[in-house]
C-alpha cells in the first residue's frame, strides 16, 4: 500500500493505522511481549550488577549474553529475535542518557533515571521491527514468526518503512506505526511574512488578525465529565490484593476514552491551524517559547490545555513537510523560514512581541487617536526624541528643558543650560557658561529650583520627587492617628478634635 512520490527527501516522518488484530494474533503478540519483557528485565539485572561491581554494560555485552539467553531456554527461542534485539537497543538507550544527564550533575528532577523493571501489570506492550522482521503483503502486516495482522489503510504510504512498531495503548486498541522517508511538498509561493507570539490568553498570536489561534479549552469543556468518571473510580477502587470490579474498568475506560479524545481534538486544532499558517505565508519568525516554566504559576491548568509544546512542534513538522529551511545564521530560508540562532531568537521575539502588542492596542483605540506614552512631552514622536542624552541635541529640540512647556513647570534659562552644558560634556566655562563661575551640580539644580519657585512654579528640577512619608494609620493606643488636625488641651496633651454634628 505505498504510492512512490518524487520529490526531495525531507527525513523521516511516521504513519500510524489501526490495527485489526484476531484472536490468534492477539495470543501471539501478548507471548512475544512477554518475553521481549523477560529480555528487558534481565538487561536490567545485569546493568545494576555490572554498576556494582564497577564494569562497563553496553549493548554488545547485552547482545551476546542476549545469544546465551536463548540457547539457555527453549521457550525464549519460539519467539523471533529481532524485537528482542531492539529492545536491548532500547534499553542500552535509555541507559545512556542516564549516565548523561548524571554526568552533566543535572538537578534530580531533570534526570531521567536508570532503566526499571517492567512489570506485566503496568507496562504496555511495545513491539519494533526492522526491516528484516516484517512484511506488507495482500495489505496485511506479516510480522517474524507468523504473526498476521490486517491493517487499515487510511492513508497510502508514501514509500516503502523501514521499520515498524506495533503497541498497544490505554484502551486496548493495537496501532502499527511505520517509518518512512518523508518527501516535501512545496507550496506555491505567497510573498507573506508572519509573526507568532505564544501565550496563555491566545494560544498564538499572529501579525495578521485572520491567523490567530484562540485557546481552544477542549480540557476545561469536558473537565466535568472527566470528574465524574474518577469519582466513580474513587468508588469502586478494589482493595490491595482483590481483583478490579467491572464497575471500576467500565469508569476506567471511559476516563481513558475521554482523554483520549481531548488529546485527539488538540492535535487536529493544531494541524489545521498550521497547515493554515504555512500555505498563506512563505516567512514565519516563531517565538523561542518554552512553556515548562508555567506548571508551577496559577496558569499551570490553562497552559496545560493550551498545548503550547504540541502546537509549535505541529507548526515546525507542518514547515517542514512542505519544504522549510533554517539553515543557521540566515534570516530567512528558501520557502518557509525558520530562524534558530539563540542570539537571533531573542531579537526577533522582542521585535515580534512588540509589534503585536501596538498592534492590538492600535486596533483597538477610538477613530482619532494616537497612543501616546505617559506624561510625554511635547516633540515626543519626533524621530530625534529617542536618541540617547550624549548625541541629543541641548537646545532647539522641541519639548527640550529650556523650552516653556505647557502642563511642566520651567525652569530657569541660566539653570537649564548649566545642567544642559554639564550633561552634554561642555566644560563649565564653556560657550554656554563663559559669563559664569564654575558651580557644581546641586547649586545649578537649586538655583533653577529656586528661581521656578520666585515665579510661582512647582519647582520641578527634572529629577524624581521624593516619595511622601506614608501617613499613620488609627490603632486603639491611638485612636487620633491619621485623622486629621488635632486640639491642644492644656494638661492633657492632644486629642481628637470635636466633629461636627450630623446635620
Amino acid at each position: 500500500m505505498t504510492t512512490p512520490i518524487e520529490a526531495e527527501e525531507a527525513g523521516h516522518a511516521r504513519y500510524t493505522y489501526r490495527l485489526r488484530v484476531s484472536s490468534a494474533a492477539l495470543a501471539a503478540l501478548k507471548s512475544e511481549w512477554d518475553r521481549c519483557r523477560w529480555v528487558w528485565n534481565q538487561c536490567v539485572a545485569t546493568s545494576r550488577a555490572a554498576h556494582q561491581a564497577g564494569e562497563e554494560c553496553g549493548p554488545a555485552r547485552l547482545d551476546k549474553m542476549l545469544t546465551g539467553w536463548r540457547a539457555e531456554h527453549e521457550w525464549l527461542r519460539e519467539g523471533a529475535s529481532v524485537p528482542q534485539q531492539q529492545i536491548i537497543r532500547d534499553f542500552a538507550a535509555s541507559r545512556a542518557k542516564a549516565l548523561k544527564d548524571i554526568k552533566a550533575r543535572l538537578p534530580m528532577r531533570q534526570r531521567a533515571g536508570m532503566p526499571r523493571f517492567k512489570k506485566k501489570a503496568m507496562a504496555a506492550p511495545t513491539l519494533n521491527y526492522t526491516r528484516r522482521g516484517f512484511r506488507l503483503r495482500g495489505g496485511r502486516l506479516r510480522l517474524a514468526g507468523g504473526i498476521v495482522l490486517t491493517v487499515v489503510w487510511s492513508r497510502e504510504l508514501p514509500a516503502e518503512p523501514s521499520s515498524v512498531r506495533v503497541y498497544r495503548d490505554g484502551l486496548g486498541h493495537w496501532y502499527a506505526s511505520f517509518v518512512v522517508s518523508a518527501q516535501t511538498r512545496p507550496l506555491p509561493e505567497t510573498g507573506r511574512v508572519i509573526g507568532i507570539d505564544w501565550g496563555v490568553q491566545e494560544t498564538a498570536t499572529t501579525t495578521s488578525d485572520d491567523h490567530d489561534l484562540p485557546h481552544p479549552g477542549h480540557g476545561r469543556t469536558s473537565a466535568a465529565r472527566l470528574a465524574r468518571y474518577q469519582r466513580r473510580m474513587a468508588r469502586r477502587r478494589p482493595k490491595s490484593g482483590q481483583a478490579a470490579s467491572k464497575g471500576y474498568r467500565t469508569a476506567r475506560r471511559q476516563a481513558v476514552r475521554l482523554h483520549k479524545k481531548v488529546a485527539r481534538q488538540r492535535t487536529d486544532t493544531a494541524r489545521k491551524w498550521a497547515k493554515k499558517v504555512v500555505r498563506d505565508h512563505d516567512v514565519i519568525a516563531v517565538e523561542d517559547f518554552r512553556p515548562r516554566f508555567l506548571a508551577k504559576t496559577t496558569m499551570a491548568r490553562k497552559a496545560a490545555d493550551a498545548a503550547i509544546a504540541a502546537t509549535k512542534h505541529e507548526l515546525i513538522h507542518m514547515a517542514r513537510k512542505h519544504g522549510a529551511r533554517h539553515p543557521p545564521g540566515a534570516s530567512r530560508a528558501h520557502h518557509h523560514g525558520l530562524r534558530t540562532v539563540r542570539s537571533e531568537n531573542q531579537a526577533r521575539t522582542a521585535a515580534v512581541g512588540t509589534y503585536l502588542h501596538l498592534h492590538r492596542v492600535r486596533s483597538r483605540l477610538p477613530q482619532g487617536q494616537e497612543l501616546r506614552p505617559r506624561d510625554a512631552r511635547p516633540g515626543w514622536s519626533e524621530p530625534g526624541w529617542c536618541r540617547s542624552r550624549k548625541t541629543r541635541p541641548s537646545a532647539g529640540r522641541p519639548g527640550s528643558v529650556s523650552q516653556e512647556s505647557p502642563g511642566l513647570s520651567r525652569r530657569s534659562s541660566q539653570g537649564s543650560q548649566s545642567a544642559s552644558g554639564r550633561r552634554h560634556g561642555t566644560p563649565p566655562n564653556g560657550p554656554g557658561n563663559a559669563d559664569r563661575s564654575p558651580r557644581s551640580r546641586d547649586e545649578n539644580v537649586r538655583t533653577a529650583a529656586g528661581a521656578a519657585r520666585a515665579r510661582g512654579g512647582t519647582g520641578w528640577t527634572g529629577r524624581r520627587s521624593p516619595r511622601p512619608a506614608p501617613r499613620p494609620r488609627p490603632s486603639a493606643r491611638h485612636p487620633w492617628r491619621g485623622r486629621g488636625p488635632v486640639a491642644e488641651t492644656p494638661g492633657a496633651g492632644t486629642a481628637p478634635a470635636a466633629r461636627a454634628a450630623p446635620a
